[in-house]
């Protein structure tokens, strides 16, 4: 599984604190007395030591809100991946699924707080964590009507690391926002597609971003869904 290395915490969530566990282990040393505090000791398998509070806060700078997707590594591949505009920007989390209820209207409302690129990341139930980049405000059609930039992309960890699909530059079918469904991508198939009540959605490989499948199913069962905006950070500067 893409994120076996990942531990969950309470409700579910990645704490924004949360860093790539200490290597280090305890490994205690034997003084060769039986019965010796040492002795004992150097019984029991070695474990990891207490993550350090202030340090694992550092691995994820700009998160200003709790995930229940981004991890350390993920948070490092999506700066490497976001546009230029919004590096070195705060991450507000504009939508989650656990905070506001299932439903895309909302998250197309609350999209609304922010403008310029945002990032969607969802799963499904096996473990792979997907989305894409799409422009703020979300703004739904009455007709398909594709939206977006070449900025566009969309990513997926279930081949085992995460991967990024950009635009091939073959059609310019970026996102179609609708108040029934959500999609990025097309040509063949959407490349991702949530449903209106966010529960389940499909991929496939799509002529928009060449990708191939994002999740482990091409219909999959949503675990969470989030919306993230960047903004700032002498936005949240008072004087």
């Amino acid at each position: 599984m893409p994120n076996d290395h990942m531990e969950e915490g309470e409700n579910g969530f990645f704490r924004s604190s949360i860093g790539v566990l200490n290597e280090s282990f305890y490994t205690p040393r034997c003084n060769g007395e039986p019965n010796s505090a040492r002795s004992v000791a150097s019984d029991f398998e070695p474990f990891e030591d207490a993550p350090d509070g202030d340090s694992l806060e550092l691995s994820m700078p700009n998160l200003v809100d709790d995930s229940v997707f981004i991890s350390p590594d993920l948070y490092d591949f999506f700066q490497s991946s976001l546009p230029n505009i919004v590096k070195g920007c705060q991450w507000t989390l504009l939508y989650s699924t656990v905070k506001h209820g299932i439903s895309l209207r909302t998250l197309i409302r609350k999209s609304a707080n922010t403008s310029g690129p945002c990032l969607l990341i969802t799963g499904d139930k096996q473990g792979a964590v997907f989305g894409g980049l799409l422009e703020a405000p979300l703004r739904p059609t009455a007709k398909r009507k594709y939206q977006g930039t070449i900025q566009s992309f969309v990513f997926t960890t279930v081949y085992g690391e995460p991967r990024l699909f950009r635009p091939t530059g073959a059609n310019r079918y970026f996102y179609l926002c609708m108040n029934e469904f959500l999609a990025l991508g097309g040509g063949g198939h959407f490349a991702l597609c949530l449903d209106g009540d966010l529960l389940s959605g499909n991929s496939g490989p799509c002529d928009t971003f060449g990708n191939l499948c994002l999740a482990h199913d091409e219909e999959f069962q949503l675990k969470n869904v989030e919306l993230w905006g960047f903004t700032h950070a002498s936005r949240y500067f008072t004087s």
